[in-house]
C-alpha cells in the first residue's frame, strides 16, 4: 500500500448533514469542504444541489473552485466563462477564469481577464497575476489581445 492509499484509508469521512442536497445547505457544506481542500467531496455535494437549482450562481462558483482545485481546467474554464458572461462584474469569476487560462499556458487569453479583475479590485494578488502573465507573454513572444486592438 503506497502513501496516498494509506492516507485515503485513514482519512475521516466527510461530515454529512440531513438535507445537504438543499441548495442553501449544500453551499455551506461544499464551502467547508473546499476550504479543507476536499474538492472531490465538495463536488459530490454540489452536483445534486445543482440538479435542483442549475442556475444557482453561488453553487456554480463553488463547482468552478472545485474544478480548479482538481486541475480540471477545461471544466473550470467552461463554468467560469458562463459565470462571467452572465455577470461581467464578478471579479472573482473573472480572476479565476484568467487563472484557469494561465494554468493552461494560454497567456494571451488570460491577460484581459486578469487585468480587468485587478482593475476592479486593486487586490495585490490580482496585480501580481497580471505581472506574471505579462512576463510569460514577453518570454514567449506572444501577443495579447489588448496589443492587437
Amino acid at each position: 500500500m503506497d502513501h496516498d492509499e494509506l492516507r485515503d484509508e485513514l482519512k475521516a469521512p466527510a461530515i454529512l448533514f440531513p438535507d445537504q442536497r438543499d441548495p442553501a445547505s449544500a453551499y455551506g457544506v461544499a464551502f467547508d469542504l473546499l476550504s479543507r481542500r476536499e474538492p472531490r467531496q465538495a463536488l459530490e455535494v454540489l452536483d445534486p444541489a445543482l440538479d435542483l437549482e442549475p442556475g444557482n450562481t453561488g453553487l456554480r462558483s463553488l463547482r468552478a473552485w472545485a474544478y480548479l482545485m482538481r486541475a480540471q481546467l477545461t471544466r473550470a474554464e467552461d463554468e467560469l466563462r458562463a459565470l462571467v458572461e452572465e455577470n461581467p462584474d464578478d471579479d472573482w469569476a473573472r480572476h479565476a477564469l484568467g487563472r484557469a487560462l494561465e494554468r493552461q499556458s494560454r497567456f494571451a487569453d488570460a491577460l484581459p481577464h486578469l487585468r480587468l479583475a485587478a482593475a476592479m479590485t486593486g487586490d495585490p494578488e490580482h496585480e501580481a497575476a497580471v505581472l506574471r502573465v505579462e512576463r510569460r507573454l514577453a518570454e514567449t513572444g506572444e501577443t495579447s489581445y489588448d496589443e492587437l486592438a
